[in-house]
């Protein structure tokens, strides 16, 4: 007996797993009781402007469209940055939403995104049990910043790490070709949270001997501490790679970053320039060549650098999402807990949304060295398992086959 239609949606930053997570939506939706799911083009807004796709149509159309989903960087339904205001504002937004989700026959919602889309899923099942809806909202976790709470980590993240890990490592053989002294400077995304910068840890190994030093946002960043830790180093060897948080701050509180100007519908600064000031920190003080490269989008674009572990799990994520709707869930966001590292071994599970929304999950104090400039032996095992293994991926004139709306 079918129970009427789903709505997904994605929302935020990107990531090269997001629409792994999306195809498991599908794939769990097509074998539930559910009949029709519909997409919504450009996050919560593609409900709100009646902008929604078929995706029962799409996958009917095109047998290979799932396969080659799953290993499609970005988003394929699009995003936004959409802040819901408050459900006891007495927007008309709420009844906007509403009023579609009944002309869809919307049985259950599923939002693919980060913290700010969990704040979103929460909302909305806050109106819906307001009103009396049944409608079920359930958040599926991405983020590369790993920064959701509960969940062991986010899906997204495993090949982001995977990406960064590779660069840094090529990075270094690249710094290493010339006998004159230098330091290279690599800036990695996060504000709040280090989880993506600590990955650059997994650079070392047999052919590699990892960044020297690694700065996160977790501790106080010492500019005075940073130009000593790099005169001692340059004393011991030629070149130096180091990593930063784009969100390292000092004592006080404030960003190292060169431009903290503006910030985002969610009150978030705009940072960017940390590696830049710090390069011009270290030719003033140090005089040696020194370089900042800032790894950006690329961190979480790059599907040619995927983690398979990553697409799995962010694929079973989606089905686990329609499993727990079809259960009378709601208010929930899928959730990984970590039965073992060795072998790796994790369960899915969920956790009400409430719980979830607008909180950060820090790196552990006691994964970051006691010099605030590297991380433990910890921090390597737990991000070990999560960049293991390639998709396969279809590639075209040597390129890979990307699906497009």
């Amino acid at each position: 007996m079918k129970m009427g239609n789903v709505l997904v949606a994605q929302s935020g930053g990107p990531t090269v797993a997001i629409n792994a997570s999306l195809a498991g939506v599908i794939e769990g939706t097509l074998g539930s009781r559910y009949d029709k799911i519909y997409g919504s083009i450009n996050g919560i807004l593609g409900i709100k402007n009646d902008n929604v796709l078929d995706l029962t149509a799409v996958v009917a159309n095109d047998p290979r469209f799932l396969k080659r989903l799953k290993t499609t960087p970005a988003m394929y339904l699009g995003s936004c940055r959409f802040k819901l205001p408050s459900v006891d504002s007495n927007d008309p937004i709420y009844d906007n939403l509403f009023e579609q989700f009944k002309k869809y026959q919307i049985e259950a919602f599923f939002y693919i995104g980060g913290n700010d889309s969990m704040d979103t899923v929460d909302k909305l099942s806050a109106y819906a049990a307001k009103i009396g809806s049944d409608i079920r909202f359930v958040g599926v976790p991405k983020t590369v910043d790993n920064d959701l709470c509960i969940t062991d980590h986010t899906p997204g993240f495993g090949s982001a790490a995977k990406y960064i890990a590779t660069s840094t490592m090529e990075v270094i053989f690249d710094a290493q070709i010339y006998d004159n002294p230098s330091v290279t400077i690599i800036e990695v995304m996060g504000r709040d949270a280090g989880w993506l910068t600590a990955a650059t840890a997994l650079a070392k190994n047999e052919c590699c001997d990892g960044p020297d030093l690694i700065y996160l946002p977790e501790v106080p960043f010492d500019k005075e501490k940073f130009i000593s830790d790099l005169k001692a180093l340059l004393d011991e060897k030629t070149n130096v790679v180091v990593a930063v948080s784009e969100g390292i701050r000092d004592a006080a509180g404030e960003y190292i970053s060169a431009s903290t100007g503006t910030l985002d519908n969610f009150g978030h600064a705009q940072l960017s320039g940390a590696g830049k000031t710090l390069e011009y920190l270290v030719k003033e003080k140090l005089g040696v060549k020194v370089r900042s490269i800032e790894v950006n989008v690329l961190q979480r674009a790059a599907a040619h650098m995927s983690s398979l572990t990553d697409i799995n799990e962010s694929e079973a994520i989606g089905k686990k999402a329609v499993d727990i709707a079809e259960e009378g869930v709601t208010g929930a966001m899928v959730t990984m807990e970590r039965i073992s590292n060795a072998p790796y071994e994790i369960r899915f599970d969920y956790a009400k949304i409430h719980d979830i929304a607008n909180e950060a999950k820090e790196v552990p104090k006691d994964w970051i060295n006691p010099e605030h400039n590297g991380v433990t032996s910890d921090m390597v095992k737990y991000l070990q398992p999560l960049v293991i293994g390639l998709p396969d991926v279809e590639y075209k004139d040597g390129l890979p086959v990307y699906v497009s709306r």
